[in-house]
């Protein structure tokens, strides 16, 4: 009983710092995108009447599209950190300080790594010098300034601080992979990109559900790096849902409207997770042997 009680009272302590601090807010949005609030006037229940003008908002749409484009940082994320995984890995020289270089970015601020790239990005900053020097342009290049690509700029920041964390992962993964069925591939003539794509690949299945499910979610709710590199510019080309939804709140006080927007983004964010569930639910070991 003593046990039972106390394996309870572990459980229940963060169960209620949860309750306090995300279910009660996520409730509390849910229940203010119901209403038109702006801190200075009185709440006015509206409905639906909110989701109803999200449907026609350009705004809402291009946040929500630019968010989606941001997965395209997924699957190259992993792909990429799997194939540094696999180089650390390898029996080579220096490998822990390799390891030690490629992970210093993942520790390093998101503030300061968005900023440091700015100013990188930055007309005839620091890239475009190399690339003057390397004659591959001619003209200043406004990286964070153009619409059509500073997008993708951010993306590559968010792919290069993530990369170290995720082959971190990887290579935990790849260390618990038993030599065994390696060396049994490699008897039977398999050749070394066909051990990788036919075992280490399909037994690395669990880390890579979970990898891109985190990565997905982390995608999908970027803020810092588009805040701190072009605050949603230039046009609104680099603003995405939360960085949408701050602007609605706090500089336009459009507290149940930008609720709304949330609670729309929330279902989105929710059936990207189911869909990674249903692509990865019979990963790991098992199922690839039977």
């Amino acid at each position: 009983m003593r046990q039972t009680l106390l394996a309870y009272t572990f459980l229940a302590i963060p169960l209620l710092i949860m309750i306090v601090f995300i279910y009660y807010p996520i409730g509390f949005g849910v229940n203010l995108s119901l209403y038109k609030y702006d801190i200075i006037s009185t709440k006015e229940f509206v409905g639906l009447k909110n989701f109803s003008s999200l449907m026609h908002d350009k705004y809402f749409w291009n946040a929500m599209k630019n968010s989606i484009l941001y997965l395209a940082v997924v699957p190259v994320l992993q792909f990429l950190s799997i194939l540094l995984a696999v180089m650390v890995n390898a029996d080579i020289k220096a490998r822990s300080f390799f390891r030690l270089m490629l992970f210093i970015p993942v520790v390093t601020p998101m503030t300061i790594v968005a900023l440091t790239w700015r100013w990188i990005f930055r007309e005839r900053g620091i890239l475009d010098y190399m690339l003057f020097s390397l004659k591959l342009i001619d003209d200043p290049v406004g990286y964070l300034s153009n619409p059509k690509i500073a997008l993708f700029m951010i993306m590559f920041v968010t792919m290069w601080k993530g990369l170290g964390y995720y082959m971190m992962i990887y290579l935990a993964g790849l260390q618990n992979i038993s030599q065994d069925y390696l060396d049994a591939a490699r008897i039977d003539g398999a050749k070394r990109w066909q051990v990788f794509f036919h075992v280490t690949l399909p037994l690395l299945k669990p880390y890579i559900f979970f990898c891109s499910t985190m990565s997905a979610i982390a995608a999908l709710n970027v803020f810092t790096e588009i805040y701190a590199m072009t605050r949603g510019g230039p046009n609104y080309a680099t603003e995405t849902m939360p960085m949408l939804v701050y602007r609605w709140a706090f500089r336009y006080l459009k507290f149940g409207y930008s609720s709304a927007a949330a609670t729309l983004f929330s279902i989105v964010v929710f059936a990207f997770t189911l869909l990674n569930f249903r692509l990865f639910r019979e990963g790991g070991v098992r199922s690839y042997y039977e």
